[in-house]
């Protein structure tokens, strides 16, 4: 009898639990592509982008011309002038690596960049996503735009334009 009974509680635990949890879908991708802002920030990233690796490339032609002249040259040099000259040849090249690090690197002004042009875009897209999930009871949104392993998820449970919407981009 406290075996039937065990069992029963069990049971109807478990398809309470099974039943509380609700969760949606959201499309970042899509979203993201829906703000005006975003696609702003975006273009103005590409740009300053090219304009600095432009920079970094003339500083390496810079150094591929100073090396091409100097094996062109390095007969009639004395061993003073080629090592100055290879000295200038080595600072050039650290200087475009330097370049380099300091706009493209992990902390570097790219980045910087993105972060202070993008992040509050995200932020904002994800404080909409958290009051729809407050409001609607959801425990758990994903992402299905950078979650491979979703093979297939009903449109009904996608919430993306209910986010656009709540950010003010009506679709």
């Amino acid at each position: 009898m406290k075996r039937l009974i065990l069992s029963c509680v069990v049971a109807l635990a478990a398809a309470l639990a099974a039943q509380a949890q609700k969760f949606a879908l959201v499309d970042m991708e899509y979203i993201l592509s829906n703000i005006p802002a975003y696609e702003r920030a975006n273009e103005q990233l590409n740009q300053t982008s090219k304009a600095w690796q432009a920079e970094v490339e003339a500083l390496n032609t810079t150094a591929e011309t100073l090396y091409k002249n100097y094996q062109n040259e390095s007969v009639f040099l004395s061993e003073a002038q080629k090592k100055e000259r290879e000295q200038a040849i080595v600072a050039k090249e650290k200087e475009a690596a330097d370049l380099k690090k300091k706009y493209f690197g992990p902390e570097g002004e790219l980045y910087k960049k993105r972060q202070s042009l993008v992040e509050p875009i995200q932020e904002e897209i994800y404080n909409a996503v958290k009051a729809i999930a407050t409001a609607k009871g959801f425990q758990l949104i994903l992402d299905r735009a950078s979650d491979s392993a979703i093979v297939f998820a009903s449109p009904a449970i996608d919430i993306s334009n209910e986010v656009l919407a709540k950010l003010g981009y009506s679709k």
